[in-house]
């Protein structure tokens, strides 16, 4: 199980600087933020660009793992807006993240973004349409790049759309492509789920459809600052032989983003040794 840092945690420091903080403080790759590599155009980046980000990452010995919160740059975006001209603008952004991940060597997109898939009351079953036509659109460009699209189960009130792991699987079977599937996010599925988040590994896991997994506590602090009991993640992790990457993604930082991203990466590094 390889650690990644959710990048914008630290997004005050350079690129260069987040990366030798990662690599030193412990993780093994960066999953990032578009919107902190260009708060405009993020899905626009130039090949220059993307080659040295990737390079100063390699230098320091870590990964570009993935993408996440795909849509918050530029602003206006949503998967299930009435507008088609804001529809159009949204699927060329995905278009254009997820040839990025593919560029930087990331192998998985997140899809959170709740404000950018919120239903308009009185269309919601107009707007679960969009969205799942959106989704097999991004499970196709996937296909073509070589990167899993990965939908993310999120609490309420961030949105009303996709609050469960059972719903995000059920989307997954609709779209129905190896490129596209579900994650848990922690603080969400502790928030929301009524099983917790090893039953819900040992459900999930074994059908294929979930390939990630994010850490964060329902506090929306970081792994071990709240309530949330780690370890039996962990375990259930093993037990599955869970070979992919755990995102840390934390909201609140306490008693700064370095700080709390140097805690959580020795929390986890405490968890793991416990396995051996």
């Amino acid at each position: 199980m390889r650690v990644a840092l959710c990048n914008e945690v630290i997004r005050e420091l350079p690129f260069e600087r987040q990366a030798e903080f990662a690599a030193v403080v412990g993780y093994d790759g960066l999953e990032i933020a578009p919107f902190t590599l260009d708060s405009e155009r993020p899905h626009r980046l130039s090949g220059e660009v993307i080659r040295r980000i990737r390079r100063v990452a390699e230098e320091v010995g870590l990964q570009i793992s993935g993408l996440h919160w795909l849509l918050v740059a530029p602003s206006g975006l949503s998967i299930t807006s009435a507008e088609p001209a804001v529809r159009d603008k949204t699927r060329d952004v995905m278009h254009g993240v997820i040839d990025l991940c593919a560029a930087l060597g990331g192998s998985y997109l997140i899809h959170g973004s709740p404000g950018q898939r919120k239903l308009e009351p009185g269309r919601e079953d107009e707007g679960r349409a969009l969205a799942l036509e959106y989704f097999s659109e991004a499970a196709k460009r996937s296909e073509q790049a070589g990167v899993t699209y990965c939908l993310e189960p999120l609490a309420p009130p961030e949105t009303t759309n996709i609050n469960s792991l059972a719903e995000a699987e059920a989307i997954v079977r609709q779209v129905g492509s190896p490129a596209f599937q579900a994650m848990i996010d922690c603080k969400a599925a502790g928030q929301t789920e009524i099983d917790d988040i090893p039953t819900l590994l040992a459900r999930h896991v074994p059908t294929g459809l979930v390939r990630h997994i994010h850490f964060n506590d329902p506090n929306r602090r970081g792994p071990g600052e709240g309530d949330l009991a780690f370890a039996p993640i962990m375990n259930a992790l093993s037990e599955l032989s869970y070979d992919g990457w755990i995102g840390v993604e934390p909201f609140d930082y306490r008693p700064d983003g370095p700080g709390c991203a140097a805690r959580a990466i020795g929390y986890i590094a405490g968890l793991k040794e416990s396995l051996r």
